[in-house]
């Protein structure tokens, strides 16, 4: 058990499961905050090389200062390794310019589209329902 301070002078007992589910979920809504901001950014005309590598780069020394969890899920896993390619091929780049930006913005918005997907094909879906719609060509 870990005690943690709160704010009125009472300590509230943790267990390691529960800190770690904690910092878990945390990693993991970092992440998606990440890809929104990237798919806002890239989807709107007006931002520039510039303040997009601004950005970006907030956001990627944030998601940085999180401790480092497994993650299990494909989809996370994917977005991840999405989110290494594109800060190493847009901010550590030296001459990255908006032309750059305008020349992978269409290639980039559709990769994280493929990645929306691949999210939302892990959806729950009852069983009564997967058997209705299986069946439907039948006549």
């Amino acid at each position: 058990m870990y005690l943690l301070p709160y704010d009125k002078g009472v300590s509230i007992k943790y267990t390691q499961k529960q800190i770690d589910k904690f910092n878990r979920q945390k990693y993991i809504t970092e992440l998606e905050k990440i890809s929104k901001n990237l798919f806002r950014m890239l989807r709107d005309e007006n931002v520039c090389s510039q303040s997009f590598m601004v950005k970006f780069e907030e956001l990627k020394k944030k998601f940085d200062t999180k401790e480092v969890v497994q993650l299990d899920s494909e989809y996370h896993q994917e977005l991840k390794v999405y989110i290494e390619r594109l800060y190493t091929q847009t901010c550590a780049v030296e001459l990255f310019s908006d032309k750059a930006l305008n020349d992978i913005r269409d290639a980039e918005m559709s990769n994280l589209n493929r990645l929306q997907k691949l999210k939302n094909a892990t959806s729950y879906k009852k069983d009564k329902h997967k058997s209705k719609h299986k069946h439907e060509d039948w006549g």
